[in-house]
């Protein structure tokens, strides 16, 4: 089975995790992070908000089954793409929102999906998700895996926004 991967930051990664695992096509997710300058960053570190490191998911996902535009449409509905450094009650720049891409082929889906939701003006604001060359990713603690999983009344910034679903304009 052939895979494919993307890096994604939009807040705290329990959340983001916990949704992008129900997803179809997703075959497999990690927490960690990565963006910043902090070699083997840890969650102590990570949380001070001074490595550049955000709190992001790595998503693997089968693209037979799905494709990377409808995972990152996906992505702008679980969590507020146009607050800054910013997610529910998280903040600090470690809560970004950001795309680590691999390759300039999902660089320029992430950059044309961002164009077509803001031409589509039903978010609250402009854009800031960041689209950024993807770095090292450090796998978090044991414990950050799966969390909402091991723990399901843990806490979660992130639910489905259905009304942000991007809506093609009536011709």
């Amino acid at each position: 089975m052939s895979t494919d991967k993307i890096f994604l930051a939009g807040g705290c990664f329990w959340g983001m995790e916990d949704l992008f695992r129900k997803q179809p096509g997703v075959t497999a997710t990690r927490v960690g992070y990565t963006g910043g300058t902090t070699p083997d960053a840890t969650y102590n570190d990570v949380k001070t908000g001074t490595t550049g490191h955000a709190e992001s998911i790595e998503v693997t996902y089968n693209p037979a089954q799905t494709d990377l535009r409808t995972l990152l449409e996906f992505f702008f509905q679980m969590h507020d793409p146009t607050t800054k450094d910013r997610q529910g009650n998280d903040t600090g720049s470690q809560y970004r929102s950001a795309i680590f891409y691999e390759n300039e082929a999902q660089k320029q889906i992430a950059e044309e999906l961002i164009y077509e939701i803001h031409d589509a003006a039903f978010l609250p604001g402009p854009i800031v998700t960041q689209i950024v060359p993807a770095s090292t990713f450090y796998e978090a603690e044991d414990f950050h895996q799966d969390y909402l999983e091991k723990n399901p009344s843990g806490y979660s910034c992130h639910f489905i926004r259905p009304e942000w679903a991007l809506r093609k304009k009536a011709s």
